[in-house]
């Protein structure tokens, strides 16, 4: 099964309101739920979820859909490790902060594709960017 880092727009625009990304983020979970992809996520993305849907969708309801995305992801640690490669990858690359850890989280992993609408992502040295759009494309073809 192909694994698959995703990046926290994926599920912000899954179930957030009209979107041009909307329906390829729905179509990246869906796939992860008919088991074709594995989604593999940093905690900070779940907590970077959290935080965005408090804003929009209340406190109950962002924790429900917070627990929603954890269980459909693979979920690996912030770390030491992750910090410094974070850290490594600002410097060097000019990252932002929260990219840099799901990059760095990314790589500490080795699952090095990452489904994102975020071009911000091609900065990083060793990950390989896919539109959600585009993961029907990849799936097919691995």
């Amino acid at each position: 099964m192909r694994r698959l880092f995703v990046d926290s727009n994926v599920p912000i625009f899954a179930v957030g309101g009209p979107s041009p990304q909307k329906d390829a983020c729905l179509d990246v979970l869906a796939a992860a739920a008919r088991g074709e992809v594995e989604l593999h996520a940093s905690v900070e993305m779940v907590q970077e979820f959290l935080v965005h849907r408090m804003r929009r969708a209340g406190r109950e309801n962002a924790v429900e859909q917070a627990r929603m995305v954890a269980a459909a992801v693979v979920l690996h640690d912030f770390d030491g490790d992750v910090l410094s490669e974070a850290l490594a990858l600002v410097e060097r690359h000019g990252m932002r902060g929260r990219d840099a850890v799901h990059a760095a989280t990314a790589l500490q992993s080795g699952v090095v594709d990452i489904v994102t609408s975020d071009s911000d992502f091609d900065a990083c040295p060793g990950l390989r960017r896919i539109e959600p759009g585009d993961l029907a494309g990849h799936i097919r073809t691995t």
